[in-house]
């Protein structure tokens, strides 16, 4: 403050548009960076086992030998992303990295709503290929299968398990929501005026566009553009850095669109009148109550997340009766796929499969 009341107003305001000046150069030299920049193929995906709809179920226990025979762990990413977050490449892949330990994960694609699923609810999605995939499960395996749900994912896996209470072996959440207006303060009002604008969107396509999704998303943390784009053009284009950088942000720009129903339930139903943590949210007429979940459950809450603020992720492990919390140094993203994602996430969770499966 002592530095600007020196100044004049003409040099500060030369000042300001100098920096702005730099800052939207070395924003546009990122985005141009990344355009161009050679992509590496991603891991080969593993076999399709069964199939309902858009939906497809991923064996990643043909991945490794080891792995065909495993605890059978059905894993469910959100509706809006695509679900090989949690298999990015090679070096980042939770989903390989569990079947390389002897457990075998199999991944719901959720696919891109076709003609069917446009007019699908969250009911529709979970008592039909969600319950499908689960059922098909047990009578391949013979065992009954753990779940496990990320960000979304998490509270369609909790539905499921709340359903089928004596047929889930345990529970895994990451980074799963529950009470949808703590530590939302700031974005509720946002949501509640672009309501009408929304509402119109979904009234004319029948669904919510992945972009109009990015770009909420991307509301939650205004300057994190420019700042990760400003920073991709000072690396060196072959780095591993910058090779990480390329393949979650190619993952981000691979949104799907979410179903006219469902975009209306999650964001009206679950953030404005806030249903789950009320006690008002139902599948086929029943409530989804954390309580009624009998199977040993683990809720994973990265510390740093502002996607799920963390105060409303921590409620569901007192919320189900034999959940453990446990709070991880990462972000929503880095929690999956960050360079300390096999510390802080893959190892421990392996360590607690393995004493819940056993």
């Amino acid at each position: 403050m002592a530095a600007i009341s020196r100044t004049t107003p003409e040099k500060f305001f030369e000042a300001v548009q100098l920096e702005v000046t730099q800052r939207l150069s070395a924003f546009t030299d990122g985005i141009q960076a990344y355009q161009s920049a050679a992509r590496t193929a991603r891991p080969p995906e593993p076999p399709v086992i069964w199939q309902s709809g858009a939906m497809r179920l991923l064996d990643y226990g043909a991945t490794f030998e080891t792995a065909n025979s495993g605890p059978p762990i059905l894993v469910v990413p959100s509706l809006v992303n695509r679900g090989y977050i949690l298999d990015l490449t090679a070096d980042r892949s939770l989903l390989r990295h569990l079947a390389k330990q002897g457990l075998r994960p199999l991944l719901v694609d959720w696919g891109s709503p076709g003609q069917a699923e446009t007019t699908y609810t969250l009911t529709d999605y979970i008592t039909g290929p969600l319950q499908g995939a689960f059922d098909h499960i047990r009578q391949d395996s013979g065992l009954a299968p753990a779940l496990m749900g990320y960000c979304m994912g998490g509270d369609l896996a909790l539905a499921l398990a709340s359903r089928n209470p004596s047929q889930v072996s345990a529970l895994v959440l990451l980074a799963t929501p529950w009470d949808f207006q703590a530590g939302q303060e700031a974005y509720l009002p946002m949501l509640a005026a672009m309501a009408p604008a929304i509402e119109t969107i979904i009234d004319g396509l029948g669904m919510l566009p992945s972009d109009v999704l990015q770009a909420m998303f991307t509301g939650l943390n205004p300057g994190g553009a420019g700042i990760k784009f400003r920073h991709f053009a000072d690396m060196p284009t072959k780095s591993a850095p910058a090779k990480m950088f390329i393949a979650l942000e190619d993952w981000l720009n691979d949104g799907v669109p979410l179903a006219g129903p469902v975009a209306r339930e999650c964001l009206f139903d679950w953030y404005l009148q806030n249903t789950p943590a009320t006690g008002q949210w139902r599948i086929a007429g029943d409530v989804v109550d954390p309580a009624s979940i009998s199977a040993p459950s683990l809720v994973i809450v990265p510390e740093t997340d502002y996607i799920v603020p963390p105060e409303g992720a921590k409620v569901l492990a007192d919320a189900i009766p034999r959940a453990q919390l446990k709070m991880v140094k990462a972000g929503h993203i880095g929690m999956v796929a960050g360079g300390r994602a096999r510390s802080t996430l893959y190892t421990p969770l392996v360590k607690w499969l393995r004493g819940a499966l056993s």
